[in-house]
């Protein structure tokens, strides 16, 4: 049955005007960006097919142009469709953490993080340089590594806080294998870069790690900065 033929206050958009966007399940609002679905199934039942395909929106938004496009009723203007929306959230979020504290809105942080990391297949050591106010200067790639490590050289992290004048930083890396706990080398590789930061006065604030199948994990409230 196609979504124009439910009851009106069940269908995705009526619900979400009424309602608005957060009383829709992850189907419904992916379903109202698709607007249609293919024979003999609604964009809702598309839309939890794609989810289910993909294993949850994150790894969705970060999957290829080829594997997107080989679900039916998919194609290469619908992907890029769906990274124009990712990228312009991204982006708010940046926008967020620059006109305020940013420290102020920890989500925001975790939100962009997950947005940028989550769904990643590599390895990514990533930093959010930061002012004196705690308000975002850069967020960049520092360096990128395979499916389970990165190699991260404390003397170029430095010399970019420096590049960027900043006055500290906000670490994070991603775990592919989707499970956000800390190893042992994760733990020494933050107190060493702790170390070698406070000698140019930069703060580590905190070092997040980003996983798909969980929430991002805070070294500062884990009690391991």
């Amino acid at each position: 049955m196609a979504i124009t033929d439910w009851p009106k206050d069940e269908r995705p958009r009526e619900r979400l005007l009424a309602h608005g966007a957060a009383s829709l399940s992850d189907a419904e609002l992916l379903a109202i960006f698709l607007r249609v679905g293919v024979r003999g199934k609604s964009a809702v039942d598309l839309a939890r097919d794609l989810i289910g395909r993909f294993g949850g929106l994150t790894r969705m938004f970060a999957a290829s142009p080829a594997d997107f496009s080989a679900v039916p009723g998919m194609g290469p203007a619908k992907y890029a469709q769906l990274q124009a929306v990712v990228e312009l959230a991204r982006r708010a979020l940046v926008e967020e953490m620059k006109q305020g504290v940013t420290f102020a809105s920890p989500g925001a942080v975790r939100d962009y993080l997950r947005l940028h990391l989550a769904g990643l297949e590599h390895e990514v050591f990533f930093a959010l340089w930061l002012d004196a106010q705690n308000r975002l200067i850069a967020a960049e790639e520092l360096f990128r590594g395979t499916l389970t490590q990165t190699s991260v050289y404390p003397r170029e992290v430095v010399k970019l806080a420096l590049r960027h004048n900043a006055a500290a930083v906000v670490l994070a890396h991603n775990h592919p294998s989707g499970v956000a706990e800390p190893s042992r080398a994760d733990e020494v590789l933050t107190s060493e870069l702790k170390q070698v930061l406070a000698l140019v006065e930069v703060r580590v604030l905190d070092h997040f790690i980003v996983a798909a199948q969980s929430p991002p994990l805070s070294f500062a409230e884990r009690g391991l900065l």
